[in-house]
């Protein structure tokens, strides 16, 4: 890492300690006092299974390309998922969303860097999925940057929330069937052309189900101008969790 990335990335860290040194945080995962991702917690996550599609990452049989991305071709080159959306994780991220635990992020950031260096991508900039207007105004800020910005500071990869804006307000996509996922964000998502054009890409999402989401703002990054757009999420919800209730 760049000295110059280094002690950004290190001011970043030492802010947030700070910050639990003041006010003592309670575990995302668990709600244990004095730390906001404990050890118990780490321990707990459950990687993505290997083999996967090499694709759209889901597992499957063998590393390769998977029938339904033979069939239709993502926007994206490849997706990739941290960790299964179960357990602690899916706590985690309900704190983050809906409790305003701005600080957790930076904390599941740091757990995250290790497995981003194993994708060997190299890319140009970090685009968070946006938020509506409306949802943005109600919550006050995206839970995903949250993570993406200290791991693209980690990885020093440019941050770039505006190169991509959501141009139609969507219902959530909780509970919603796979066609009815890519029918609700279809043509949601514009980029900034003179941001993008000629860039490689990845778009960040802090869970991905059926992949919709990220892949419609694949596409309008494509339209954009951009090279290449890989797609990351921190965590992926399985087929056997179902789509009623992620």
């Amino acid at each position: 890492m760049h000295k110059s990335w280094r002690i950004k990335y290190h001011l970043y860290r030492l802010f947030w300690v700070g910050v639990d040194f003041l006010f003592p945080p309670i575990c995302g995962g668990c709600a244990k006092k004095g730390v906001r991702w404990c050890e118990d917690c780490q321990k707990s996550i459950v990687l993505i299974p290997e083999p996967k599609c090499d694709i759209c990452g889901l597992p499957q049989l063998k590393n390769e390309i998977c029938s339904s991305c033979q069939k239709t071709p993502p926007s994206y080159k490849a997706l990739r998922s941290w960790v299964v959306f179960e357990g602690p994780i899916r706590n985690a991220l309900h704190q983050m969303k809906y409790r305003q635990d701005l600080g957790l992020g930076d904390s599941l950031a740091a757990e995250m860097l290790a497995y981003t260096k194993q994708l060997n991508w190299h890319i140009d900039m970090v685009v968070p999925v946006p938020l509506g207007k409306k949802r943005l105004q109600e919550r006050g800020y995206n839970q995903v940057g949250l993570f993406a910005r200290p791991l693209a500071l980690a990885k020093e990869w440019k941050y770039v929330p505006r190169a991509l804006k959501r141009v139609r307000e969507t219902i959530s996509q909780v509970g919603l069937l796979a066609d009815e996922r890519k029918n609700n964000v279809r043509s949601a998502f514009v980029a900034n052309h003179k941001k993008v054009a000629g860039k490689t890409v990845l778009v960040i999402d802090d869970v991905s189900t059926t992949g919709a989401t990220l892949n419609s703002c694949a596409k309008a990054l494509g339209n954009g101008g951009a090279h290449e757009v890989y797609a990351l999420s921190l965590a992926r919800a399985l087929p056997h969790h179902g789509l009623k209730t992620v």
